[in-house]
């Protein structure tokens, strides 16, 4: 993975979501279109996330957002040529790798794989032994991308950030990293960059938040790729649909690399 770029494509509060409009359709078709925008851009992969779902489940998320979920992320499998993953918040892993294994999807987005945090939904615990033989068992193929001290959370006290990533990486099964910032669309700290990289040198590291058409070519200096939605959505704002022209002077800048 070099210089990977990946986009978000948020779905519409989902049925039995406090927000949902009322219309399956609709928020299906919003999923492709954001999709294939994306990939006309140039981007190399998309992440299907139930964004707006808010307030999030903190761990199995229900019934009917799974279903709701397969159906928008094996839309979007159909729509586009570019690998799809799925990331069911706050932390249904095991949902995720359910879809996933049914949809066609290739990776998955963990928040909380193993270890703690506490977070806005409470606190949170990885199930990654869980995940790991549900991957065996079903979907070996499926990638596992985990946050480390993911948004809008904080760790447990004397926990060190490369200490977190070398037990994703080597204990708890994860293919690539995620650092973010405190926030959706807030700026990463790519300080930690080094000792991440010395701690875990062989696996992938994505930036999660705040990469812009203005920074990304920096970023990608550092890390082998970034994640991005805010930025590249209708007047740079959060759940808006993606916005052609901002996605492609994304990518443009990005591959000035």
């Amino acid at each position: 993975m070099q210089n990977h770029l990946i986009g978000m494509v948020h779905l519409l509060p989902l049925p039995g979501a406090p927000r949902f409009q009322g219309s399956v359709e609709v928020l299906v078709g919003r999923a492709v279109d954001d999709a294939k925008v994306l990939e006309q851009a140039g981007f190399d992969a998309v992440i299907v996330e139930n964004f707006g779902d808010a307030p999030f489940v903190k761990d199995a998320a229900p019934p009917i957002t799974i279903a709701s979920m397969a159906l928008a992320v094996a839309s979007v499998v159909a729509q586009v040529s570019i690998p799809v993953g799925v990331n069911v918040l706050r932390n249904d892993a095991l949902g995720a790798m359910a879809i996933a294994a049914t949809t066609g999807a290739s990776f998955i987005r963990v928040n909380v794989l193993s270890g703690v945090m506490f977070t806005d939904q409470g606190i949170i615990e990885g199930r990654a032994a869980e995940v790991a033989r549900m991957r065996a068992e079903i979907a070996p193929h499926i990638q596992v991308f985990a946050d480390v001290f993911v948004k809008h959370a904080v760790p447990p006290a004397g926990l060190e950030l490369a200490r977190a990533a070398e037990d994703l990486a080597f204990r708890a099964g994860a293919d690539a990293l995620i650092i973010s910032g405190t926030a959706t669309g807030a700026p990463t700290d790519l300080e930690p960059v080094g000792a991440l990289r010395k701690a875990c040198p062989h696996v992938p590291l994505l930036v999660g938040s705040g990469a812009t058409a203005d920074s990304v070519a920096d970023l990608l200096d550092q890390v082998d790729g970034v994640i991005v939605g805010t930025a590249v959505e209708v007047e740079g704002r959060t759940a808006n649909p993606v916005d052609p022209d901002r996605a492609a002077r994304f990518v443009r800048a990005a591959r000035m690399h």
